[in-house]
């Protein structure tokens, strides 16, 4: 079973300030399930964007939130016009915003092809 949204967003920003560095709620969405987004400012005027994987990249559920860089070192515009896009199809998502200098964040992310299934190899047999 998968932690609560808000139980996850609470232990994230409480471990980056245990490490010293600084993270804000800058919207608070839906506690049970809400999507969680993560905005890191690298403190040198550009931004890295982070989204929950997207669930058809595993064949089964993960016991963790997985997240993929979606942007990198892009400005704040960018990533303030994804977010109006998600709040038209799901208003109830997280927003946490965290300063890390390099983007230097640890969040479990979905490594690309992770479990993804090849769609070729249903149809092409060797």
């Amino acid at each position: 079973m998968r932690v609560t949204s808000d139980f996850f967003v609470s232990a994230l920003v409480r471990q980056i300030f245990g490490e010293g560095g600084f993270a804000a709620v800058s919207k608070r969405g839906a506690p049970e399930a809400g999507a969680v987004f993560i905005c890191v400012d690298r403190l040198d005027g550009s931004f890295d964007f982070y989204a929950p994987a997207p669930q058809s990249m595993f064949d089964e559920r993960p016991e963790t939130r997985l997240f993929e860089r979606r942007f990198e070192k892009t400005d704040r515009e960018t990533i303030d016009a994804r977010l109006k896009s998600e709040a038209r199809m799901d208003p109830d998502y997280w927003l946490v915003d965290i300063e890390a200098r390099e983007g230097k964040v640890e969040l479990p992310l979905a490594e690309e092809g992770q479990d993804e299934p090849n769609p070729a190899d249903s149809f092409f047999r060797i």
